[in-house]
C-alpha cells in the first residue's frame, strides 16, 4: 500500500525561461499550467496559437518534495509505475538519475527504494525538446522517412513515439505539450506484490463459459493466500513464490455483453485480494468474430458478436483535448454518451492520437460501444530499424494486455493510412518496392507481437485495407475490406458520388462544417465575425476547407446572407452529405456492414468534420445521425431502379411498424398518403413501398415525400426531395411560432419548413433538432439542460429558407 502521493501539485520551470516558476497539477500538461498561471493567452482564442509556439522551443522541468516514512524505507521494494509520460523525460530522485523515457505509449516501472531517504525527498522530471530530437534522429536514418508535413507543423514527428496530432493536423492546433497524463502509481512491497491479473474466456457448446483467471504475483517464496471473486463465487489460490497462478470459474448461464442496440452491455465485477492489496475490474462475457468470407460482391467485412451479425454504426475518435490536462471523466462520458444517444455502437480510436485512458475504455464497456483500435501510426511513413522496432514492441507489450481485458475492443488495426502514404511522398513514390518492404517490416512486427499477446481478436493490417498482404487501393475498391472514401470532400465530387459506391465497411468518410454561431462566439471576437477573417481562418486547418464549403453552397443552396446564416448552412450541408452516404449504405444492407464517419469530436474549437463541437454541443449532423443510425429506420433509395422506401431493422427481434407516407406540396397541402403496416424480421432490409410506374415523376418536384412511423415509443421520420440541389426547388419561407413552457419548446409553422434548427448559447442540447416541420402540425422538443432562463434568452430558431 502506498504511503506517499506523487499526484497533485508540482512546480514547473524552464531553463530557457527563468521567469517561470509556477504550479503544475499532475496528471496534467505544461501548457494548461502556463495558461492557469496567466503566462500565456488562451491558445484557443482568436489567433493566439502563434503567440504560444515558443513553448515548443523550451525544455520543461517539473519538481516536488515528498516525505518517506521509516516503514516505507524499510520495505523490500517501492515500485513506481508511470504511463503516458510525454515524451522525452529523465527522472531524478534526490539528484540521482532513476529513469529515462522516450515513448509516450510505453509503461515505465522502476524500484525507487534505493534512491529514497527518510523524511523529505525531491523528485524531478526533465522534459527535453522533441523537435530537436526529431531532427537528430532523421540524420541517423539509413534512408529518408517522410513525415506528414501536410498535417504536422514540426518535422520528423513520425520518428518520435508521441501523439502525432500534437504538432498539428488538418483539424488540430499545433501545441507541443509535455507532461504526465495518468496518475503516478506507487506500490510499497514487503512480502508479496499483487501485480496484475488477466482473463480468458472458453465458450462451451452448451452456451456456458469458463473464465480462466491468471494472477501475477511477486514474492520471496513464502506461502500466501489469494482470493479471487467473480459472480458471487470466491476461490482461493495458494502461492509459493513469484509467478503466474490461475483458477477457473464455470458460469453456466452467462449474461452476455452486447453492443448498444443489440442488448444490455452486461459487466461482471472481478476482484483479486491478498491482505490489504486488492485489484478489481469489470469484465464482459461475449464471443466476437470478424467475417471476411468471399461472397458474390467480393469479401465480407462483418463483425459478429455472440453469433449475431452487427451493423457497425459510429464515428472516428480523436483525443478529447489538445491540452491533455483538460481530459476528465465528465468530458469522456459526455462525448461517449452523445455517441450512444445518437444510436452508435462502434468508435474507431484513430492512429494519429493516443491509446486512450482507462476511463475511455471503461465507458465503452459500460455503454456498449465496440472499439476499432488503431495502433498509433498515421499518414506518415515510419522507420523499420532495430531500435524503432524494439521501441514499438515495448509499447505493444504494455498496451495489448491492458486493452484486451475490455469487451469493447473488437479489432486490432495496424495503422491509419500508412500503406497509402507510400504513394504520397516523392521519396517513396519513386521507390515503391523499398518503402513497401520497409512498411511490411514494421507491420509484421506489430502483427506478431499483437498475436502473441491476444489471439482472440483479428489483426487488420491497416485502415483502409483490402486484406492481408493486399496493398491495393482501398480508397476506391469497395468490394472487400474497409474503405476510406474521401472523393466528395477532397476531390470535390457531388454528394451523389456516395451513391456510386457500395462498400463492405466504410471506416472513414466525411464533410466539414463551420462551428455553430454559439460555438464561434466563444473564440472569435465580434469584429472578426466573417468566414474569411484572419481569426476565423486560423481555426480552419484544411488549406482548401473554406473554399470547398462555399463552393458546395453554390451547387446546392441559395447563397446565405451573413456570418450567422453561413455557419448554419454549413451544418445543413454537412448533415446532407453524411446522410446521403449513410442512407444509401443502409439501403444496400447487408452488403455494407459498417459506417464510421470522420469524425466524432474536436480537440479545440475549430472548423472540422466533427458532429460534436469542442464544447460537446451537437451539430446538426449529430441530430441527423441519431435518426439515420436508429435500429429501425425508413430510408428512400433509388438504387433498385425505382424510388423505394426501405424499412430497416437492425435489432435481434422482429418488429411491427405502422408507417404513414405523405406526398406534400411546398405550400403544405397533403396530396397523397399511403398507410403501410409491416412486421419485419430481425436484421432485415425490406422494401415496403415503391413509386407507382404511372405516377408522373416530374410532378414530384412540386413537393416532397415525408414519412413517419411509430416503433414502440420511438418515432421515426425521413424527408425525400426530388433533387439534392435544394436551390432548384420552389420552397417558401415559413413563419414559425415558438412557444416555450419550462423545458418544452413547441414549434408551429404555417408552411413546410426544413432543417429547422434550435440553438442556444448555454450548455445543453435539445431532444431533437434540424427537423422538417409540416404545415400547422406542432412539434414539441425538450431542452436537455439546466439553465432554462439562459436557454430562453438566447434561443435562435433557424430554417433553410431564411
Amino acid at each position: 500500500m502506498a504511503h506517499f502521493q506523487l499526484n497533485g501539485q508540482w512546480q514547473l520551470t524552464s531553463p530557457q525561461r527563468p521567469d517561470i516558476d509556477i504550479p503544475m497539477i499532475l496528471p496534467g500538461d505544461n501548457v494548461s499550467a502556463l495558461l492557469q498561471a496567466e503566462h500565456i493567452p488562451n491558445p484557443y482564442f482568436a489567433d493566439n496559437e502563434s503567440k504560444v509556439r515558443w513553448i515548443e522551443e523550451c525544455d520543461w522541468h517539473i519538481e516536488r518534495q515528498f516525505d518517506v516514512s521509516e516503514s516505507t524505507l524499510s520495505a523490500k521494494q517501492v515500485w513506481m509505475t508511470l504511463t503516458r509520460v510525454d515524451t522525452l523525460a529523465t527522472l531524478f530522485i534526490n539528484s540521482k538519475q532513476v529513469l529515462t523515457c522516450s515513448n509516450m505509449f510505453a509503461q515505465q516501472r522502476v524500484d525507487i527504494n534505493p534512491y529514497l531517504t527518510q523524511g523529505a525527498n525531491t523528485i524531478r522530471v526533465e522534459f527535453a525538446r522533441v523537435d530537436l530530437e526529431g531532427q537528430k534522429r532523421a540524420k541517423t536514418l539509413p534512408f529518408p522517412i517522410p513525415s506528414a508535413m501536410g498535417n504536422n507543423q514540426i518535422p520528423h514527428m513520425n520518428l518520435i513515439r508521441k501523439t502525432q496530432c500534437h504538432s498539428g493536423w488538418d483539424w488540430g492546433i499545433c501545441l507541443m505539450v509535455s507532461g504526465i497524463y495518468d496518475p503516478i502509481k506507487i506500490d510499497v512491497v514487503n512480502d508479496l506484490w499483487l501485480k496484475d491479473f488477466s482473463t480468458e474466456q472458453q465458450w462451451q457448446a452448451d452456451g456456458s463459459v469458463i473464465v480462466d483467471v491468471l494472477v501475477e504475483v511477486e514474492s520471496e517464496g513464502q506461502s500466501h493466500e489469494i482470493f479471487v471473486e467473480l459472480d458471487g463465487v470466491t476461490q482461493m489460490i495458494h502461492t509459493e513464490g513469484s509467478g503466474h497462478y490461475h483458477c477457473q470459474f464455470h458460469i453456466q448461464e452467462p449474461q452476455r455483453w452486447w453492443p448498444a442496440g443489440y442488448g444490455k452491455a452486461h459487466l461482471y465485477l472481478m476482484a483479486v485480494r491478498c491482505g490489504e492489496q486488492q485489484l478489481s475490474r469489470k469484465i464482459g462475457l461475449r464471443q466476437l468474430a470478424l467475417n471476411n468470407q468471399v461472397d458474390e460482391h467480393g469479401s465480407a467485412m462483418e463483425f459478429v458478436v455472440n453469433g449475431t451479425p452487427i451493423n457497425a454504426k459510429g464515428a472516428n475518435w480523436i483525443p478529447v483535448d489538445a491540452m491533455p490536462g483538460r481530459e476528465c471523466d465528465g468530458r469522456y462520458r459526455n462525448l461517449l454518451q452523445s455517441a450512444v444517444d445518437a444510436n452508435m455502437n462502434m468508435i474507431r480510436v484513430w492512429g494519429g492520437g493516443q491509446y486512450e485512458s482507462e476511463t475511455f475504455y471503461n465507458l465503452c464497456d459500460e455503454l456498449g460501444l465496440l472499439v476499432w483500435q488503431d495502433m498509433m501510426f498515421a499518414c506518415s511513413l515510419y522507420p523499420s530499424d532495430d531500435d524503432f522496432l524494439k521501441d514499438v514492441e515495448r509499447e505493444l507489450r504494455f498496451q495489448i494486455p491492458r486493452l484486451k481485458e475490455h469487451p469493447s475492443i473488437a479489432l486490432w488495426c495496424g495503422d491509419n493510412e500508412v500503406i497509402g502514404a507510400i504513394g504520397w511522398y516523392d521519396e517513396s513514390k519513386h521507390n515503391k518496392v523499398k518503402y513497401t518492404v520497409n512498411y511490411d517490416r514494421l507491420n509484421r512486427v506489430i502483427e506478431q507481437v499483437i498475436g502473441q499477446q491476444d489471439d482472440t481478436r483479428r489483426f487488420w493490417p491497416s485502415s483502409p485495407c483490402n486484406g492481408e498482404l493486399d496493398f491495393g487501393d482501398a480508397w476506391h475498391d469497395d468490394s472487400k475490406g474497409d474503405m476510406h472514401f474521401w472523393d466528395v470532400w477532397h476531390s470535390g465530387k457531388s454528394f451523389s458520388a456516395y451513391l456510386n459506391i457500395n462498400p463492405r465497411f466504410c471506416s472513414e468518410f466525411g464533410f466539414q462544417s463551420w462551428p455553430s454561431f454559439a460555438e464561434a462566439k466563444q473564440f472569435v471576437p465580434e469584429q472578426d465575425w466573417n468566414v474569411t477573417s484572419p481569426t476565423f481562418e486560423q481555426h480552419q486547418k484544411n488549406p482548401r476547407g473554406n473554399s470547398i464549403i462555399t463552393e458546395m453552397f453554390t451547387r446546392y443552396f441559395r447563397f446565405p446572407s451573413g456570418f450567422e446564416q453561413m455557419l448554419y448552412l454549413s451544418q445543413v450541408q454537412q448533415a446532407m452529405a453524411i446522410k446521403t452516404a449513410c442512407d444509401h449504405w443502409r439501403a444496400i444492407s447487408p452488403v455494407c456492414r459498417g459506417m464510421l464517419y470522420w469524425q466524432l469530436n474536436d480537440n479545440w474549437p475549430v472548423s472540422s468534420w466533427s458532429s460534436l463541437e469542442y464544447s460537446g454541443r451537437w451539430k446538426q449532423l449529430h441530430y441527423h445521425v441519431k435518426r439515420f443510425f436508429a435500429s429501425q429506420y425508413l430510408v428512400f433509395s433509388e438504387h433498385t431502379g425505382k424510388l423505394s422506401l426501405h424499412l430497416l431493422n437492425d435489432a435481434k427481434e422482429f418488429v411491427n411498424v405502422n408507417t404513414n407516407l405523405k406526398w406534400v406540396s411546398w405550400q403544405g397541402e397533403v396530396r397523397q398518403t399511403w398507410q403501410l403496416e409491416r412486421t419485419v424480421a430481425n436484421d432485415s432490409n425490406t422494401i415496403v413501398w415503391q413509386l407507382d410506374e404511372h405516377f408522373d415523376a416530374t410532378e414530384l418536384k412540386s413537393g416532397f415525400l415525408y414519412v413517419e412511423a411509430q416503433v414502440g415509443e420511438e418515432r421515426i421520420t425521413n424527408t425525400w426531395f426530388s433533387s439534392n440541389e435544394l436551390k432548384t426547388l420552389p420552397m417558401e419561407k415559413a413563419n414559425i411560432e415558438v412557444t416555450i413552457e419550462a423545458n418544452q419548446i413547441t414549434l408551429l409553422a404555417d408552411k413546410p419548413a426544413f432543417f429547422v434548427h434550435l440553438e442556444s448559447d448555454t450548455d445543453g442540447r435539445f431532444s431533437d433538432s434540424s427537423l422538417t416541420l409540416l404545415a400547422n402540425q406542432p412539434i414539441t422538443v425538450e431542452f436537455l439542460g439546466r439553465d432554462l432562463a439562459a436557454m430562453e434568452a438566447s434561443l435562435r430558431v433557424y430554417q433553410l429558407m431564411q
